[in-house]
């Protein structure tokens, strides 16, 4: 290769890189659970109040079903899904007794963001809920990690 060659090369790794880099940022870190020899990543895309207790189930099931050290779940909520991390969920004390127990809740900032632009008023979701700017990013995120996705 010629030396012009080899610049070329590396400055289309470079902007490879640049490219890549920033689009990975975006995602929410995987849970800090070393010894997870099974990954659950439960979608919620429902503002269905029988969905969303299904999804609760599913994870209050796992949780029994497994030592909490060796599974990892996530529940990935956005569009509609994010009622049950609004501040006002009547199912609040599940999801905090969940998250208590080592279940993540990630909410959609994109959807967030959307209700603000219509309505004007940001909604107040609980604190205990990871934000992710993009919900389906992070599904798709934790699915080329090894994660199972799960739509109950």
């Amino acid at each position: 290769m010629t030396r012009a060659q080899i610049l070329s090369v590396l400055l289309l790794a470079l902007l490879a890189f640049a490219v890549i880099l920033p689009a990975s940022a975006q995602q929410v870190p995987l849970q800090d659970k070393p010894f997870a020899e099974h990954k659950v990543v439960l979608q919620l895309s429902d503002a269905d109040a029988r969905k969303q207790a299904l999804v609760l189930s599913v994870a209050n099931n796992l949780l029994k079903a497994y030592d909490p050290d060796k599974i990892a779940i996530e529940v990935v909520a956005f569009g509609p899904g994010i009622d049950l991390l609004l501040s006002g969920s009547e199912r609040r004390k599940q999801v905090e007794s969940l998250i208590a127990q080592g279940v993540r809740f990630d909410i959609c900032l994109n959807t967030v963001d959307t209700i603000e632009r219509e309505t004007g008023k940001r909604p107040e979701f609980t604190q205990a809920a990871t934000p992710v700017q993009v919900g389906v990013g992070q599904i798709l995120f934790l699915a080329e990690n090894r994660y199972t996705v799960v739509r109950p």
